[in-house]
């Protein structure tokens, strides 16, 4: 008809597969190793200094620590890893940063 305007607009195609922008950002493990110096407790200590932990969670990689010689303690994107790390190294623990695969 003259003077009519039809409006179409696309079909959205939405993938099933995508992943949103937060899923493709690659994460970071925060790992602590094992050392002879220093103690459980003050193990535990930081873990809830620096994490905000309760004491169970905190005791609980505290002793994958001790006893399996290392705990992924978080996985988080480069810069909040790496301030967790240089964190707990302030507090003389033996951390490291991995990417996670």
């Amino acid at each position: 008809m003259p003077g009519t305007i039809e409006i179409v607009q696309p079909d959205a195609e939405v993938s099933k597969n995508s992943k949103s922008s937060e899923a493709r950002t690659p994460t970071y493990l925060v790992v602590c190793w094992n050392d002879p110096v220093n103690l459980m407790p003050y193990v535990t200590q930081v873990f809830r200094s620096v994490f905000g932990w309760d004491r169970a969670k905190a005791e609980k990689h505290m002793r994958e620590v001790h006893e399996k010689g290392k705990s992924v303690l978080v996985r988080e994107a480069f810069e909040k890893a790496e301030f967790y790390v240089h964190q707990l190294r302030k507090f003389s623990l033996h951390a490291t940063l991995e990417t996670a695969e």
